[in-house]
Order: C-alpha cells, then structure tokens, then sequence
C-alpha cells in the first residue's frame, strides 16, 4: 500500500549559513538601498521566518551593521592597500578614486558604495552604522596624507571624500565606468596639482 502525506513538513525551519546570509542581505541593501529593504525582504530571500531574523540579527539596523562589517572585509575598497608610504601622495589617491569608479559600476544592479548610500538611510541607526565606516576611511586617508603633507590633510581629504560620493551618486543614476573614471582622473589631476611629489 502506498501513502502520501500532502501535510506541511514539521519541525525546525532549516537552518541558514550567516555567511551566505549576510552576503544575500548585501546584495538586497546594496541593489535596492537600505530603506527599500524590508524585513519580508530579507526573510524571503533567507528563507527563514520573522522570528528566526529578529533572533539572529536582532533588527533590521543590526542586520545591517554586521553586513557593513562583512563588507569591509570582503567588498570594500582596500585602502591600506593602496595607500602605501612608498607611493606618492597624489599618485595614491587618484588610483583610489579609480579604483572606487570601478568598483561603483561594476555591478549595474548593484551601482555605487554600500556604505555611502547607507549614510543617507532614514534609519538612524542604520545610518550611524554607515557614518562610522565612513569616517573611518576618511580618517585613513586623512592619516596617511597627513604623514607628508600636514597643511594639506583636512582639505585633501575633503576633495577626495566628496569625489567618492559624487561618483556613488552618479554611478546609482546610471554612468558607467568611462563616465565615473573620467570623474576620478580629472580628480587625480587636480590632486597632482596640489600635492607635488
């Protein structure tokens, strides 16, 4: 005799990788901007429950802080990399506008800086997550310009914090990577003018 059991499965819900998770999550933050995430969203992309979520990310703002960490690790810009003492101040620095150019548009579903664009959430929390990653690169690069060139330090990395969300911002709306290098280029330019090697 043969039986079926149409019944829903029961017991636990499968359990979820919180890498694997953290890297869906990025994806929906960084596609669709946090605001327009919500917590149906990221439930159905885990495929988990509302219980489940709140239980392992405690809200959506957490959620979205410990993807911001997985970023910097995994997605971020390498600014250490890149800024090393051994290159010119300048040359440095436009290759890492160049760099987030490349990185804001490569990915049209997906344009622009993850932490940038959180900075401008309507979560305050969320928000605060963003600024904090965000000024701590600005602090990096603040630091390492003002190694050789003090006097320049605070401006400089004003230029160049305000150019990276420039290119965020436009890379959101739509150009693409000629466009945005372009932007970086004529950046790094005005920055050989004013920190000679």
């Amino acid at each position: 005799m043969v039986t079926t059991n149409n019944s829903k499965r029961r017991g636990r819900p499968r359990r979820f990788d919180p890498q694997e998770a953290l890297a869906t999550a990025q994806h929906l933050f960084h596609a669709r901007g946090y605001d327009a995430v919500s917590v149906a969203d990221v439930t159905e992309a885990l495929g988990i429950n509302p219980p489940s979520f709140y239980a392992a990310f405690g809200n959506k703002a957490g959620l979205y802080s410990r993807v911001l960490e997985h970023w910097a690790s995994t997605g971020a810009i390498p600014l250490r990399d890149i800024l090393r003492p051994d290159r010119p101040v300048a040359e440095a620095l436009a290759a890492v506008l160049e760099e987030a150019a490349r990185r804001y548009a490569a990915n049209c579903a997906a344009a622009g800086c993850l932490v940038l664009e959180g900075t401008r959430c309507n979560d305050p929390e969320a928000r605060e997550a963003a600024r904090a990653f965000n000024i701590a690169g600005e602090e990096l690069i603040r630091d390492y310009v003002a190694a050789r060139h003090p006097e320049d330090a605070a401006r400089v990395t004003d230029f160049v914090s305000t150019t990276m969300s420039g290119l965020s911002a436009k890379a959101r709306n739509g150009h693409g990577l000629d466009q945005l290098l372009a932007t970086a280029r004529l950046a790094g330019l005005a920055l050989a003018q004013v920190l000679p090697a």
